[in-house]
């Protein structure tokens, strides 16, 4: 299949990479938890984090690796920070 991929083949293209810890990702990008849909439950991860911050940068990091390498087209990341401006 040379198409783009559906919502669900992403959906555990992610999963496989970040494995429960796209739960965090997930809570601050809802239309993440929309590709994810009911595996969210399964996924809920409340680990105690020693430095919360760091793990969210390695998390992104990690889901623009997935995201740019699921696509033949270049990926543009927008970053929305208006609600605190």
């Amino acid at each position: 299949n040379n198409g783009p991929l559906s919502a669900e083949e992403v959906a555990l293209k992610l999963i496989s990479s970040l494995g429960r810890e796209i739960y965090h990702l997930a809570r601050i990008m809802p239309n993440l938890a929309t590709i994810l849909g009911p595996r969210m439950s399964d996924l809920r991860h409340e680990q105690a984090c020693v430095n919360p911050q760091e793990r969210l940068q390695y998390l992104l990091c990690q889901f623009v690796e997935v995201i740019s390498i699921s696509f033949a087209a270049p990926v543009t990341l927008f970053l929305d920070d208006l609600q605190w401006a």
